[in-house]
């Protein structure tokens, strides 16, 4: 196999082939026709392009790569900084990127990137414009609470912000109601699965099978909730270090300050997750970290009812079969 490293940017890519021992690299225009003109000299069993996760810039061209039946692989950012360091790079060029992806994808060989549904693209859309709405709708709220106090008040600004914040609040209404609807007509069977867990509502649902593609990314829980972020980490060398340290926090902040949330209900209503919670703060274990412990166990349910296609029963404890049976 044959690894295109490239580098990409909002106008532009960078694609890294290789040239004897090394690389050379072309500019693309980061359009239709620059990347059809680049798909034009690969070769779709041979070839495999290898790029970092950029944004939104980076999926016109996945998405014509996978249309086109050529392998691609995305990789996550700190990968090739970390990568970076170990190579002890002094230059950083567009170019020069290009070819520590191309070397990073040839000694690492990479998974191909999985490509979502066109249902999950929509929805992953709708969840970032809904979080943008809802920010906006902070910020506009604390500018108005701001000027409230000031004893001479301009009566037009606090208008224009009351208009606002209204208008605001109409538009994340709707998003919401998409967002529902699109999940609740391709979902509907994993969204009853999932709410059956005491804890997770519709919000945190619709969340969660965004982040895994409808459950389809990940082979286990555990991938899932490195994924997201609250896994914890080790640290351990000789005999003088050995500390169990702070989450990762490596994935997604939204989706992982929503399942802490969902913990302290479930810590209370979820007999698992209760169990869970008392049990460790009964070792001494603070309340935060028995809560992170919870909201692994969240995660661990959720995986569990939709690869099994059942529903969660409060309190039911699994039991192995008689191995002299």
């Amino acid at each position: 196999m044959t690894y295109i490293g490239i580098d990409i940017s909002k106008a532009t890519f960078v694609a890294a082939f290789p040239h004897g021992k090394g690389y050379r690299t072309e500019t693309f225009q980061n359009n239709a026709k620059g990347i059809r003109k680049f798909i034009s000299k690969l070769d779709h069993a041979i070839h495999h392009c290898v790029m970092e996760a950029t944004g939104n810039y980076c999926f016109l061209l996945l998405y014509l790569l996978d249309k086109t039946g050529i392998r691609a692989s995305l990789i996550n950012p700190k990968k090739i900084k970390n990568y970076s360091r170990v190579m002890m790079s002094v230059t950083k060029t567009d170019s020069k990127d290009a070819c520590l992806i191309a070397d990073f994808g040839e000694r690492f060989k990479p998974e191909p990137y999985k490509f979502p549904s066109e249902q999950i693209m929509l929805l992953k859309q709708k969840k970032t414009v809904l979080r943008q709405l809802q920010k906006q709708l902070t910020a506009t709220k604390n500018l108005l609470s701001s000027l409230e106090p000031l004893p001479v008040k301009d009566k037009k600004c606090l208008n224009s912000l009351k208009q606002t914040i209204t208008f605001l609040e109409k538009q994340i209404k709707y998003m919401q109601q998409e967002m529902e609807t699109v999940v609740t007509d391709v979902f509907d069977k994993q969204l009853k699965l999932l709410t059956s867990i005491k804890g997770i509502g519709v919000t945190l649902a619709t969340a969660l099978i965004i982040a895994t593609g409808g459950f389809t990314y990940f082979e286990n829980a555990k991938q899932l909730s490195r994924f997201i972020g609250i896994c914890p980490t080790i640290e351990q060398s000789g005999t003088s270090i050995n500390i169990r340290g702070h989450i990762n926090r490596n994935g997604d902040e939204t989706l992982r300050s929503m399942l802490y949330v969902a913990a302290w209900s479930a810590s209370q209503h979820n007999k698992a997750c209760k169990e869970c919670y008392q049990r460790l703060r009964g070792k001494g274990k603070s309340g935060k970290v028995a809560m992170i412990a919870v909201a692994n166990k969240l995660v661990r349910q959720a995986f569990a009812v939709v690869t099994s296609n059942k529903s969660y029963i409060d309190g039911f404890v699994s039991t192995k079969p008689d191995s002299a049976l």
